[in-house]
């Protein structure tokens, strides 16, 4: 049997099911990026791109069920898409729900002395912390005024401001 253009188009699976897929999916994903894999986001190391790769096709698995066609897959890319968009929208426009979706800068030193709980619930070892500090061109802790993982998983590091004169 041929097949035929139209079989390429047709839908197996209600476009509604698939809708539905892909939001519980978005939703779920977003809530483990957004809660337990903040620091993970901002820096892509090999294992970052595996774990990627395998929740992707976990996602997939769930989210597809047993779609066939280019229409199905067009319907739950689109909802996806559409979920990305609304809560960009959504943070762009309302700082509440900025403030629901965008985790806060979290403080790692403050007046030169580390903060260990903080380090401890990212798991930041002071041995990478301190590489972040010499990245920004200072030897010590002591230099550093306060620095902070940012929400995207990011270091910023704000040092003293160095006398004039000296």
């Amino acid at each position: 049997m041929p097949l035929l253009l139209s079989d390429l188009f047709r839908f197996t699976v209600s476009p509604w099911e698939l809708v539905i897929r892909g939001t519980a999916m978005f939703l779920l994903l977003f809530g483990i990026f957004r809660f337990v894999l903040r620091r993970d986001v901002g820096g892509v190391g090999l294992a970052d791109i595996l774990v990627l790769v395998v929740v992707s096709d976990a996602a997939q698995n769930a989210m597809a069920g047993e779609y066939k066609t280019i229409s199905e897959g067009a319907v739950l890319v689109g909802t996806i898409v559409a979920w990305n968009y609304f809560f960009d929208h959504m943070a762009f426009h309302y700082r509440w729900f900025a403030k629901l979706v965008e985790p806060p800068p979290l403080a790692l030193i403050h007046h030169g002395k580390v903060i260990r709980s903080n380090l401890r619930k990212e798991m930041i070892s002071v041995d990478e912390l301190k590489s972040q500090v010499r990245l920004k061109g200072l030897e010590t802790f002591a230099e550093v005024k306060c620095a902070f993982m940012e929400p995207d998983g990011a270091f910023s590091v704000i040092p003293y401001e160095k006398e004039k004169g000296a």
